[in-house]
């Protein structure tokens, strides 16, 4: 009589098969990441020029941009102090400021006449490189 051998998977073809899905998840994981971090950047741009824009359009009404004590909240609600201005109406269509993509503030300031604007990047502080890397409307503007 012949005896059946009972079919199934050796131990060193199940640890094979577990190593390939790690590497095939590693690299997949750091493609995502990479994309994750580009896709950040660049929906800090877009964020950047939409606040610029409405700070133009707030100059053209008022004369003046808001100042670095009334910020960028002026895009959304009429200042109380300093430089009240007379023709201002809703510069956002939404009825907040907008964080950048990493949960920080926007970096904004102005005497009323020139005005900075910046995403200070993942770290939230000036300088760095790569995704921590200072993103300025100036230049987004100059693409």
């Amino acid at each position: 009589m012949r005896k059946h051998r009972e079919r199934g998977f050796t131990l060193i073809e199940i640890m094979v098969v577990v190593i390939i899905i790690g590497l095939l998840a590693t690299i997949v994981s750091v493609n995502v990441m990479r994309y994750l971090s580009r896709s950040k950047i660049e929906t800090c741009k877009a964020q950047l020029k939409n606040l610029s824009q409405a700070l133009e359009l707030y100059k053209l009404d008022n004369g003046f941009y808001p100042t670095t004590e009334q910020g960028l909240k002026a895009l959304v609600e009429k200042p109380t102090s300093g430089r009240i201005p007379k023709n201002w109406k809703p510069y956002l269509t939404s009825k907040k400021v907008p964080k950048d993509p990493w949960g920080n503030d926007y970096y904004y300031t102005s005497d009323g006449q020139e005005y900075t604007l910046m995403c200070l990047g993942a770290d939230g502080e000036v300088g760095g490189e790569g995704e921590n890397a200072d993103i300025d409307a100036r230049d987004i503007s100059a693409e």
